[in-house]
Order: C-alpha cells, then structure tokens, then sequence
C-alpha cells in the first residue's frame, strides 16, 4: 500500500485506480458499494469544509478561528479524526457533555474507553423519548466530539433526597372538659 498523499490530482487519481479495479472484478455490488462510499465521504468532507469557510468568514473581529471552529460538532469531529484536535480526551467529553443537559458525567475509563454517565436528576423532556433513544442521540453527540469513547453506559440518576416541608403546626384542639 502506498504512503497518504495530499496533492489533491494524484489523490483523485489514485482513488479512479482503485475504483477502475474494483470494477474490473466483475463484483458490480461491490463496485457500486465502493462508489456510494467515495460519494458519502465527499458529501462528509464538503461539508466540513464548507462549515470550516462558513465558520471562519463569519468571525467577528479579533475572535479566536480555532474556537469557531470547536464549538461546531462537525469541524470538531473532522479534526478528531485526524489527530488535529487540540484538546484532550477529557475536555472535549466535556464539551459534548455541555451540549446534553440530560447526562451528567459519572466517569471515563481510558484503558476500555467506557463513558459512564448518569441521567441528570431533571432529564425528563416530557416529549415521550425512549431511555434507548435517549443513549443513541448521547451516544451520537460524544462520538462528534471524543471517537475515542468505545461505549456508553447510562445509569438512573441518583435519587433526590426527600424533601422535607418546614411549616407551622397546626394549632392544639381545644380540649374538652
């Protein structure tokens, strides 16, 4: 296999060639399936770059690009995944995690990458979301930011401890003779 290049020409030929191959296996599915990847890729990479432009021209002045850029979902993922985030694991799981006001962090293990969370004790929407649609849109939204987290696990949040009503007491019966 040869090594990555970033002149764009020999990039696109490059990509023709492997194409051109796999057509010529006779395999139509799997040529069509290789076109439909290609396709999907540069719908992705358009754009990201798009949003980049979109992004970097809308600055106001003296705004940090970098920022800008960090704060959209999709740049953030373009430069995690190719090693060109600038902020660690940990922060930009916090950052994910400030844009799901429903899960709070509970824990993160680097070794498994295992995300724990817990649902925030006020999580209910009232829009009648499932607890598995609920993981799949946490899951979906961590994945932009931190590819490094393997899983989700969402626990209940902790109980809230019983509220207890401070009021004056009733005033004594009258006692009867």
């Amino acid at each position: 296999m040869s090594a990555p290049t970033a002149d764009g020409l020999q990039a696109g030929r490059r990509v023709e060639e492997v194409l051109d191959r796999l057509a010529a296996t006779g395999d139509r599915q799997t040529h069509e399936a290789a076109e439909e990847l290609v396709r999907v890729l540069m719908d992705f990479y358009g754009a990201g770059l798009g949003r980049i432009v979109e992004r970097l021209t809308a600055l106001e002045p003296g705004a940090d690009p970098l920022a800008a850029l960090l704060e959209d979902e999709l740049t953030a993922s373009l430069l995690t995944l190719h090693d060109l985030h600038p902020e660690d694991v940990r922060t930009r799981i916090a950052r994910a995690l400030d844009t799901l006001p429903e899960a709070e962090l509970a824990g993160y293990d680097e070794a498994d990458g295992t995300l724990r969370l817990r649902t925030a004790p006020d999580a209910g929407c009232g829009c009648g979301s499932s607890a598995e649609d609920t993981l799949r849109r946490i899951e979906d939204v961590v994945a932009a930011f931190a590819p490094e987290v393997t899983s989700v696990e969402l626990a209940p949040a902790a109980p809230a401890p019983p509220l207890l009503q401070i009021t004056t007491r009733p005033p004594a019966p009258a006692r009867v003779p």
